[in-house]
């Protein structure tokens, strides 16, 4: 079984096999093309999250490209595990990818003495997991010093390795890059460290999580270097764009009146709304507020500000933000 957050086996693209070889000069476009998952958990929250902040596509017949239509931004459909080494290698300057295999192939790269390439610019609050250490249920778990030397299976060697070196834990990494779960049952390693979102698939192996490495999700992922030519004012827009969806899921615009000497009580019940707009109401003590709500706006919430002074609340919907 793969890991939760990665991308199913597939065959290797052309685009792909592109990235292999660093590009001869600098690239220089004047579009920006963004990788993301081709299919798998994160393909399509991905495209709904772009298409949110205004992106459309015109698809190619392969369904590998996707032409920008509404802005000079294009995708590019590719296996999870490809997209930092297509940002490393300039074929594409952002990507939507899991933490977990940014992190990786970050690691992989300082131990080959590479210089880092890429970056986690923004999470997208998705595609969430972990990566967790399990051993089995027969253990009685006491610490990290029992797995001096024992045998650890997992897919992620680099966050691994760099761990047990923290711990000063001696221990062989088994890599494995897939059914890692199974591994002890087959007797090729003592324990895992894989990715888990439910737990669900450690239970049925008779494994247990005992320490969590690495909280993960999906995030926009672009070059360590800033854009120096179109595709920086292209990025810093999408930025902002994105910045505004992800506020705006959870944001409610919350509108009352009160009077000028229960204001104070009023805004202790809400330390998640910005810097609300006050005004005066015909020329008097009274005042109608209006202010953005990032949290939940229950109706015990309304009843408690109620209560406190506020009148006539309303709770509106936001379809839109830009900071």
């Amino acid at each position: 079984m793969p890991p939760p957050c990665a991308a199913s086996a597939a065959s290797l693209l052309p685009i792909e096999a592109i990235a292999m070889s660093p590009p001869a000069t600098a690239v220089v476009r004047d579009r920006l093309r963004i990788a993301i998952q081709k299919s798998g958990r994160l393909s399509d929250p991905a495209r709904a999250l772009l298409a949110a902040c205004g992106l459309s596509w015109r698809e190619s017949r392969d369904r590998l490209f996707c032409h920008g239509e509404s802005l000079p931004i294009d995708l590019l459909l590719v296996r999870d595990d490809d997209i930092p080494g297509l940002i490393a290698d300039g074929i594409c300057d952002l990507g939507v990818v899991g933490n977990n295999v940014l992190v990786e192939q970050g690691g992989e790269r300082v131990a080959r003495g590479l210089a880092p390439a890429y970056r986690a610019m923004r999470q997208l609050g998705f595609g969430g997991c972990r990566l967790d250490l399990a051993v089995p249920d027969a253990w009685d778990w006491t610490g990290p010093s029992q797995l001096q030397g024992k045998r650890i299976a997992t897919s992620y060697p680099s966050i691994l390795a760099a761990w047990l070196r923290e711990q000063q834990i001696d221990a062989a990494v088994v890599v494995l890059s897939g059914s890692v779960e199974i591994a002890p049952r087959l007797a090729q390693a003592d324990a895992v460290c894989d990715l888990v979102s439910s737990g669900a698939t450690l239970a049925a192996n008779q494994l247990k999580p005992v320490m969590t490495l690495l909280e993960s999700q999906a995030v926009l992922a672009g070059p360590v270097a800033e854009f120096d030519d179109v595709r920086g004012e292209l990025a810093a827009m999408l930025l902002r764009r994105l910045d505004g969806v992800l506020r705006q899921k959870d944001s409610r615009l919350l509108l009352f009146q009160t009077q000028r000497s229960q204001l104070a009580g009023l805004m202790r019940l809400l330390p998640d709304v910005d810097a609300p707009t006050v005004m005066q109401v015909d020329g008097g003590d009274a005042l109608a507020l209006q202010a953005l709500c990032h949290g939940s706006m229950t109706w015990q919430r309304l009843e408690d500000l109620k209560r406190a002074g506020a009148r006539g609340l309303m709770v509106l919907p936001v379809e839109r933000m830009l900071a």
